[in-house]
This record gives structure tokens, sequence and C-alpha cells, in this order.
């Protein structure tokens, strides 16, 4: 637990830590990950907002850590979402913003990190989530 001396802000920092140790977890990433579960989380965060309608955006990111909500929103163009963009699209964009190796393929790493995602959001906007992607995208959402 990190201990700023400000409590909310240690909440804060201990759902993205939590986050990340999911997505170290459930990935099979050794501790030392850190670097990677970020990025993974950062690579199917921005292609999944911008895939997304503003509203939607918006109400899936008021669920998510406040921390995560930073990195969520970073560098995002409303005016240009959504973005159009089929599975294969979508599976090139995670792995352009995925520096490293990826054992197991694009595609696992993006369900491990919607499976860690899934465990911060209620069940009722993960419905919406999936149901405002399309079919070939919304398949890939546990």
């Amino acid at each position: 637990m990190v201990d700023t001396g400000f409590s909310s802000f240690d909440s804060m920092v201990d759902k993205a830590n939590k986050l990340l140790k999911d997505i170290e977890e459930d990935f099979g990433w050794p501790k030392d990950r850190r670097k990677q579960s970020y990025a993974a989380l950062r690579g199917v965060l921005h292609p999944l907002r911008d895939r997304l309608s503003v509203e939607e955006s918006a109400q899936f990111a008021a669920q998510l850590p406040t921390l995560v909500r930073g990195i969520y929103y970073e560098g995002w163009q409303p005016s240009e979402t959504p973005m159009k963009m089929d599975r294969e699209e979508f599976f090139t964009r995670v792995r352009e913003e995925f520096p490293y190796a990826i054992e197991g393929g694009t595609e696992e790493l993006v369900r491990t990190v919607l499976r860690a995602l899934q465990r911060h959001v209620s069940t009722g906007e993960w419905d919406d989530l999936k149901a405002n992607l399309p079919k070939s995208l919304a398949s890939v959402l546990p």
C-alpha cells in the first residue's frame, strides 16, 4: 500500500496498482513487468476509447479507477470518434501502441487486459460496452 499522506490519493494509487497486478497475473508476467502491464493497459484502452461514441466512452471511463481514467483520456480527440475499425484494425492499433514482444499474440494480450478491466467495471456498464461495439470486437470481450 502506498502512503502519500492523503488517504484518497493512496486509494487511487492502490486501485490502479491492483488493475496492473491483475493484468500481470492474468498474463503470467513476473512482478517486475510493471512497464509491460501499463503499456498493455494503455494500448488496449486507447483503441477501445476511440471506437466508442463520446457518450459511451465517458460512461465507461467513469467506472475506471481515477488514475486509469487519466490514462484513458490521454491524447483523446472526441471530435474524431467513434473511429470505425474492425477486429483486425483494432488489434493492429493495439500492437502499434504496445512496444514489447507478445507471447501468445495480440489477441491474447487484448483478452487479458479486458478480463482484468471487467473486474473493475459494473456488469451493466460492461454489457453496454459490448452492445456498443461491432460484433467482431464484442466477441473479444469476456
